[in-house]
C-alpha cells in the first residue's frame, strides 16, 4: 500500500553547517512552522519556557541526542494536512532554547512513524523506530542538522512478521538501540504472559545485528525485575549506562499504558547479553492522563548522567494544539537511589529577581510574600521543616483562593523504605489541583504524590517551575513531580506558604519571572 505523505518534503545540503542554515532561511515549510508558531502566542495557558509543537499535535519525544555541539529533540507530529506520525524536529545549543526544524521522518512504506531512540557515533546518527504495518525501521543521517534522513533497505530491518507467516517469539513494537563491540543491539517493546494466570508482565526482547539490516533475535532482556506491575508494557524502551565510579551502573526507562513512565536499574551482564535488575521506580506517580507525564526520550550526558524529556498530556481542550515538553532533566545515581535535577541553561531565562530570607512562619497561618507572583516563574524554596508534619505551598492562586494549586510536603508519612543500613521512613511531595480552575471542562487529577527521603535535620528545598499550563516540583534533587493546570483567572498567579501544626522556617526564597524560549 501507498503510505506516501501529503506533506511538503525537501532535501537540504549536506555540505556544511552554514549552506543548510542558508536553506533553512528560505523553506517555506520552515516559514510555515513559523507562522503557525506565531498564531498560538496569544494562547494563555500554551507555556513560554516548555517546548511545545509549532503547529498541531505531538505525541512522544523520540531520539534525543547531541550531534556535532547541537541537542536534536525529535517527537510524533501530526502534521495537519496529513495527520498521521511523522518525526518533527527541534534543535538546540543549550537544551532549553530550542529552534523549530522541518519534519524529518516521513511515512512509507510504513504507515505511520511511531517512537523509537538514536544512537550518535562519529560519522553518522542512526534513529531506530517503529514503522506501523510493517515493523521496526533504521534511518541514518549524517549532515549538519540532521535534515536529510535516509532508510535502512527501504522497508522495515525487523518485520511484522515472520516470512512464513508462523508466530514470532517477540512483539515487534517501539525500539531503542546502542552498540557493543562489534553488534548493534535493539530492544523490541512488549509484554510476556508471565503474570499469574497468563496475564501480561512488561516485556523488553532484545536483537543483535552486525549491518543494521539482518537482525537476529536473543531473548528477553530483563533479569529479576520486581518492580513494575502485572499490566504494565514496556514502551519506548531507553537502555543506556549512568553513573561513574563505584556507581557506575545501567538504566531502562520505559513508558507504561498502564501506570506511566518508569525506570530500572540494574547491572549489564555483557557475555550473557542480560540486564540485572537491581532497583526501580516511577516517574508517573498515578495516570499519565489527565494532566499527567508520559512517555521518555533520554541519552547519555557524556559526564555518566543521561538526560531526559518527556511529553505531558492535556488536562483541558486547547484549539489546534494539545500536549506538550518537560523541561530536560539529568538523571544521576548514588548508589541505588536515582537523583533528578533540572539539565540544560534554564538559568539563562530568568529575569527580575526577588529575594527573601530567615522568616518564621507561624503555626496554621498563610504567609503571603507579596512581591513574588506570576505564571511563569521559577522558584527556590529552603525550608527547616521543625516539627511541622505539613508544609504548604500554593502557587497561582488568586487573592479570594478561588483557585490554586497546592504542593504538599508531608514529612515522615510515607512508607517504610529498606537500605544498607536498616529502614527509614518516606516523606511525600504533593500536587493537588483539585482547585487550580474554575473552568468547566478542565480534567483535574487525583493528588500527584512521590516519595521522597530527607535526612533528619535536612532542609527541604523545593525548586518550582511554573509556565502557564505546567507545573514541575524538583525535590532536593532527589525527587520530581508535574502536572498541567489551566487556571481561568488572570489574577491567578499569587503565592502562599503555609506551616501546618507547628511553626517552620522559611531560610530563603528566590522568585525569577521567566523569559521565552523562542526569538521574537
Amino acid at each position: 500500500m501507498d503510505y506516501t505523505s501529503r506533506v511538503p518534503r525537501y532535501d537540504f545540503p549536506t555540505g556544511s553547517f552554514q549552506e543548510q542554515e542558508q536553506a533553512l532561511a528560505t523553506n517555506p515549510l520552515l516559514q510555515r512552522l513559523a507562522a503557525a508558531r506565531a498564531a498560538f502566542a496569544g494562547d494563555r495557558h500554551r507555556p513560554l519556557y516548555h517546548y511545545v509543537n509549532p503547529e498541531a499535535m505531538l505525541n512522544d519525544p523520540n531520539g534525543l541526542c547531541f550531534w556535532q555541539g547541537r541537542w536534536h529533540l525529535f517527537y510524533q507530529a501530526y502534521p495537519p494536512e496529513d495527520p498521521r506520525q511523522h518525526w518533527g524536529h527541534a534543535v538546540s545549543d543549550d537544551l532549553i532554547h530550542w529552534r523549530d526544524l522541518p519534519y524529518c521522518i516521513y511515512p512509507q512504506p510504513e504507515r505511520c512513524c511511531y517512537s523509537g531512540s538514536t544512537l550518535v557515533e562519529s560519522d553518522r546518527v542512526i534513529a531506530m523506530y517503529h514503522g506501523t504495518e510493517v515493523g521496526n525501521m533504521v534511518a541514518t543521517s549524517a549532515d549538519p542538522l540532521l535534515l536529510n534522513w535516509t532508510k535502512t533497505a527501504g522497508k522495515a530491518v525487523v518485520p511484522m512478521r515472520s516470512a512464513d507467516g508462523s508466530d514470532l517469539p517477540y512483539r515487534v513494537f517501539d525500539p531503542c538501540i546502542w552498540k557493543q563491540g562489534a553488534f548493534y543491539y535493539s530492544l523490541s517493546a512488549g509484554t510476556k504472559p508471565e503474570g499469574p494466570a497468563g496475564q501480561p508482565v512488561r516485556a523488553n526482547f532484545l536483537l543483535r545485528s552486525a549491518d543494521l539490516k539482518h537482525w537476529e533475535y536473543l531473548h528477553p532482556f530483563v533479569e529479576h525485575d520486581r518492580y513494575t506491575l502485572v499490566g504494565d508494557d514496556g514502551a519506548c524502551p531507553y537502555f543506556w549506562p549512568i553513573g561513574s565510579g563505584a556507581d557506575k551502573r545501567h538504566i531502562l526507562l520505559f513508558f507504561s499504558h498502564m501506570s506511566g513512565g518508569q525506570y530500572l536499574l540494574g547491572d549489564y551482564d555483557t557475555s550473557r547479553d542480560k540486564f540485572v535488575v537491581t532497583c526501580g521506580g516511577k516517574f508517573n506517580f498515578g495516570p499519565s492522563t489527565p494532566s499527567g507525564v508520559h512517555a521518555p526520550s533520554a541519552t547519555p550526558d557524556g559526564d555518566g548522567g543521561v538526560v531526559a524529556i518527556f511529553n505531558m498530556n492535556a488536562g483541558k481542550p486547547t484549539a489546534g494544539w494539545n500536549q506538550i515538553m518537560t523541561l530536560p532533566r539529568r538523571l544521576t545515581v548514588a548508589g541505588e537511589a536515582l537523583r533528578v535535577a533540572p539539565a540544560g541553561a534554564i538559568e539563562s531565562l530568568r529575569g527580575s529577581h526577588q529575594h527573601l530570607e530567615e522568616v518564621d512562619l507561624p503555626a496554621n497561618e498563610d504567609f503571603v510574600p507579596h512581591a513574588v507572583h506570576g505564571d511563569t516563574i521559577e522558584l527556590i524554596v529552603r525550608i527547616a521543616p521543625s516539627a511541622a508534619p505539613v508544609i504548604e505551598l500554593d502557587v497561582l492562586r488568586s487573592p479570594d483562593a478561588d483557585e490554586y494549586t497546592r504542593i504538599t510536603f508531608y514529612r515522615d508519612r510515607g512508607m517504610n523504605e529498606s537500605f544498607a543500613g536498616g529502614r527509614r521512613r518516606q516523606s511525600l511531595i504533593s500536587i493537588d489541583t483539585a482547585r487550580a480552575s474554575l473552568a468547566a471542562d478542565v480534567w483535574p487529577r487525583a493528588p500527584e504524590t512521590a516519595p521522597v527521603c530527607l535526612g533528619q535535620d535536612e532542609p527541604l528545598e523545593l525548586r518550582i517551575f511554573v509556565d502557564r499550563s505546567v507545573l514541575e516540583v524538583f525535590v532536593n534533587g532527589r525527587q520530581c513531580v508535574a502536572v498541567r493546570v489551566y487556571p481561568e483567572r488572570p489574577d491567578s498567579v499569587g503565592v502562599v506558604l503555609r506551616s501546618q501544626g507547628a511553626a517552620s522556617r522559611l531560610l530563603s526564597l528566590d522568585a525569577w519571572q521567566m523569559h521565552s524560549i523562542w526569538k521574537t
